[in-house]
């Protein structure tokens, strides 16, 4: 299908939505519902009560309860900035060239609260660092922003304030809601540093002893402690969230909000963040609102970070641009039959600030993940796994030294300590949801592989990828 009948099509589901959501009077778009929108950091699914997990998070819990919970939301990147990026526009990471780390989003690409300030929002962003300004690490990167301008997000939304202090997070939220013009909507993304590491929320974290380790995971007692501030961190991030909550209904605006929480790419966790694995893409995302969401759902259907852009634009009655590539979600509110992707993507690039020193700060890799399969394209397959975020921490430094002697378990140290990975994975996220089991290259799954490597070659084709793609050339 072509790119122009694609347009089409999402510019037709637009204006159908804007009759479902917003009609076709002036009436009615006084009516448009204020749109909260929660981003925790580093969060995978599925750690936190509502996901099965046994851990106390008892306001995203009744979030749940009165919405929709996502099971099989994923993020375009397993990386905050390329994953954000995607968020913010409704199109994939390819698309609007962010697979570099430190770059900043490009004034080219419009983002959603741009569309809705212009559809009469009163729109911000505060708390965490949204990381779509680009990275100011080096005196050359600073000469270069103020030389072109560079920093475009001050002129994308009317309130913009940053903060990694947790009290400050709820200050700069409050004070957004006091200034919001009297009879008009607002948008705002509320953006928090739980979980990232560092872990500090020790008044928080449960009994290492008593946690339930995942599945995929070695079990050893620094993993548990380790493991243990994680959880910890989202044992606060739902205490805070719920105080937004709370100022929310006492301000009168909770019915009339829609609240959407969504991680921004999985946890720095083994075989997680800066992986294509499920831990790395895999994350929370619910939405709630009393009129529009039909209570008490989970959905098993295939959701991409693109899919926020347009589904918020939907439910305020506002037509997404023909240049997004994400799908709206709003269909599945009421439980009716509903598919928004037959497949999904994602990608793997450069990671932080630092020299492709391995494969944590250089990575590149493409997933595409179909509703029982996942095809892993490795294209540094040469180069071990590094992890993002915790090579110091002293749970893997302890099984550093296991495998370094010959002592570590023979799975983890096939799956964690491999000289170099497999071009290709393939994985039955139905048999196999650790994925341990690679399917790539064995005859039986020939046709689900050769199918996937097309479906995945053709995104790539259409976005314009810079890696080689993933189907052999015909011998000459």
């Amino acid at each position: 299908m072509s790119r122009v009948n694609i347009g089409l099509i999402f510019t037709i589901l637009s204006l159908l939505s804007n009759a479902l959501f917003a009609g076709p009077g002036k009436k009615e778009k006084q009516n448009q519902p204020n749109i909260l929108f929660i981003l925790s950091d580093d969060h995978s699914v599925p750690f936190l009560g509502c996901y099965g997990y046994p851990i106390k998070t008892p306001n995203l819990d009744k979030l749940a309860k009165e919405g929709i919970l996502y099971k099989r939301a994923n993020t375009t990147a397993p990386q905050c900035v390329l994953s954000r990026a995607a968020i913010m526009t409704g199109r994939s990471t390819l698309d609007i060239r962010m697979t570099r780390f430190t770059a900043p989003l490009s004034a080219d690409f419009v983002s959603y609260p741009e569309l809705l300030r212009k559809g009469g929002y009163y729109t911000g962003i505060s708390g965490r660092n949204f990381h779509l300004n680009g990275a100011r690490n080096t005196a050359v990167s600073d000469e270069v922003f103020d030389k072109y301008n560079l920093e475009t997000f001050k002129n994308r939304v009317d309130y913009l304030k940053t903060t990694g202090n947790i009290d400050s997070i709820y200050y700069q939220y409050n004070d957004f809601l006091n200034k919001v013009p009297k009879g008009k909507p607002f948008f705002l993304q509320l953006g928090y540093t739980d979980p990232h590491r560092i872990f500090n929320a020790k008044e928080f974290e449960p009994d290492p002893d008593t946690i339930k380790v995942p599945e995929g995971w070695p079990d050893t007692k620094l993993l548990r402690k380790d493991f243990a501030g994680y959880l910890g961190e989202i044992q606060r991030l739902d205490h805070e969230v719920g105080k937004v909550f709370e100022e929310l209904k006492r301000r009168g605006l909770d019915k009339k909000t829609l609240v959407v929480f969504m991680g921004d790419n999985g946890g720095a966790l083994v075989r997680g963040k800066g992986t294509l694995y499920n831990t790395g893409l895999n994350i929370p995302l619910i939405m709630r609102h009393p009129d529009l969401i039909k209570p008490g759902q989970v959905s098993n259907i295939l959701v991409s970070g693109e899919d926020i852009a347009p589904t918020i634009l939907q439910v305020a009655g506002i037509a997404a641009p023909k240049e997004f590539t994400g799908v709206s979600v709003a269909p599945s509110f009421q439980g009716k039959p509903f598919q928004a992707h037959e497949y999904i993507y994602a990608v793997r690039g450069a990671h932080g600030s630092g020299l492709p020193t391995n494969t944590a700060h250089f990575d590149l890799g493409r997933t595409i993940i179909s509703d029982r399969y996942k095809l892993i394209y490795n294209a540094l397959w040469q180069l071990p796994y590094y992890p993002v975020d915790f090579s110091g921490q002293p749970f893997w430094l302890e099984l550093q030294q296991l495998h370094n002697e010959g002592k570590l378990e023979e799975k983890w140290d096939k799956l964690l300590f491999s000289e170099r990975r497999s071009m290709f994975e393939l994985f039955d996220e139905q048999a196999d949801p650790n994925e341990f089991n690679n399917l790539a290259g064995k005859p039986e799954y020939k046709e689900i592989e050769e199918k996937l490597k097309g479906k995945l070659q053709e995104w790539m084709i259409l976005n314009e990828d810079y890696l080689p793609l993933p189907v052999a050339p015909r011998p000459k």
